[in-house]
């Protein structure tokens, strides 16, 4: 499969008004988006803690987090962005896909939107 991108905005919940714009590749075996740290501080987010994240080669490493308001294809959704090195590309992760029904379309490489957001009931618990 090729790689598929989408421009995303990252917003500074605090202060709206601050955003980057860029050019994102989606990367569907990422959990949570990635920007380089000159961008997420441009706009005035700081870290707010430190993860451990699994790299493709098995690797792990610690990396600054921060939450964001992350804008893509009409949607907008609440999320976790790592801060990249400077020269990264930016990367939008499953969970900010998931949390507004888009999905890639790995025959045509492009995203697609559900017709629903998916939610899932545990047995026996009914949600309305």
């Amino acid at each position: 499969m090729g790689a598929t991108h989408v421009t995303v905005t990252i917003r500074n919940p605090a202060e709206p008004d601050r955003s980057w714009e860029g050019l994102f590749l989606v990367d569907t075996g990422a959990t949570d988006s990635l920007v380089p740290r000159p961008h997420l501080e441009a706009i005035g987010l700081k870290p707010k803690g430190q993860r451990v994240y699994e790299l493709a080669d098995g690797r792990e490493i610690t990396m600054d987090i921060t939450t964001a308001d992350i804008e893509f294809m009409g949607e907008i959704v609440g999320g976790t962005i790592l801060f990249g090195e400077a020269n990264v590309e930016p990367l939008l992760g499953v969970t900010a896909l998931e949390s507004v029904g888009i999905e890639v379309d790995p025959t045509n490489e492009r995203l697609k939107r559900l017709p629903a957001v998916r939610l899932k009931s545990l047995r026996g618990h009914e949600y309305v």
